[in-house]
């Protein structure tokens, strides 16, 4: 790694040398990526000055002054500490950064097997994953949604928006979350006390801008219907709905619970964008095998990522293997360990694909 970091310092000054030279360069490209290395310099250097307090100490260590001896052992001690952090911090500022990061999401959960006790279990998920949101300064926007008989959510897609500060986007927080989580409890509606096993699929698409991702106009079948309520009761005699269709896959995307047909057709593009993309990348992941290898998935909706047990006040997440305890804490939002304890598997573990390639 040590020849990594000097490349790194390398390009900085030689970036700064362009930069001052006032030759026919591109400033503001130049300027952006000095901008962007100078916190990993700052650490690097950090790192220089420790390593060489290191060795000033390890020779006076050597001293037959017993009290300096022990001085410069203890802060060897301290000193190396230090050094492991900053070479940590180092090294995971240098993993290849998630293109979509800062993404903002939709996301869209379905419920599966357990009838009503999944789509109550999905109304409660959902209920988690906007108050997580919102104390991250998130926002949260229902893009459509069909509520089941007992007041859960058969189906409900919605968007999360905003910075939690420069690079990290709602993508970055909640990629780890797409798959299938399974609740087990005992329903309200069960008399003998018996644990049901319930599931629903979550799928967390980034936002793609048409700038970064354009689809032929030719290639989409734009529909305009009437928006219906529950039961297939009409609850808007205009043609505001709009469902949009991707000829080429048959992929679907509908809007209705904005006021104009205009707002509805801008959120359905916006969801069918982010379906499309997330389609062919899955194409594409699926041929680099290898490389997913080497971080948490997130992208597979028919994996099993994790289990809500109630009666054991426990949640497991099956891809890093780690339980977590409250589980009623977790379901009001408090999903902050689960979350950075994915965030730092995904991180060690490309640590460790790094390392080997």
């Amino acid at each position: 790694m040590q020849v990594a970091f000097q490349r790194i310092l390398d390009e900085y000054e030689q970036l700064t040398e362009l930069l001052a030279s006032g030759s026919a360069v591109d400033l503001a490209k130049l300027g952006k990526r000095q901008t962007a290395l100078l916190p990993i310099v700052e650490k690097i250097q950090h790192l220089q000055k420790v390593e060489t307090e290191i060795e000033e100490n390890t020779l006076l260590g050597e001293s037959q002054d017993a009290e300096m001896k022990n001085m410069a052992l203890e802060e060897i001690k301290l000193l190396q500490i230090t050094a492991h952090e900053l070479t940590e911090a180092i090294e995971t500022e240098l993993l290849p950064k998630d293109a979509y990061d800062n993404k903002d999401i939709v996301v869209e959960m379905r419920a599966g097997a357990g009838g009503d006790e999944s789509t109550l279990f999905a109304a409660e998920l959902f209920r988690a994953y906007g108050k997580f949101a919102e104390s991250r300064n998130f926002k949260v926007h229902i893009v459509s949604s069909s509520k089941s008989e007992v007041g859960g959510f058969k189906e409900i897609i919605f968007e999360i928006t905003g910075r939690a500060n420069q690079d990290a986007g709602p993508y970055s927080v909640f990629k780890y979350e797409s798959g299938v989580h399974r609740v087990q409890r005992v329903p309200d509606t069960e008399k003998s006390g018996r644990v049901h096993t319930s599931t629903i699929t979550v799928a967390v698409l980034p936002e793609i801008e048409e700038t970064d991702y354009s689809i032929d106009p030719k290639d989409l079948k734009i529909e305009a219907t009437t928006s219906s309520g529950h039961g297939g009761q009409s609850v808007n005699t205009t043609y505001s709905a709009i469902r949009i269709t991707h000829l080429p896959t048959g992929i679907t995307a509908q809007c209705q619970d904005e006021r104009s047909q205009a707002q509805n057709k801008e959120k359905a593009l916006a969801v069918i964008r982010a379906r499309v993309a997330s389609h062919y990348k899955e194409i594409e992941d699926k041929k680099l095998k290898d490389a997913r290898q080497s971080q948490i998935g997130t992208g597979d909706r028919s994996e099993k990522i994790r289990t809500y047990n109630f009666p054991q006040d426990r949640v497991t997440d099956h891809r890093i293997n780690e339980n977590f305890n409250q589980i009623s804490l977790i379901m009001e939002g408090k999903l902050d360990l689960i979350f950075e304890a994915l965030q730092k598997a995904d991180v060690r573990l490309k640590k460790e694909s790094l390392n080997k390639n």
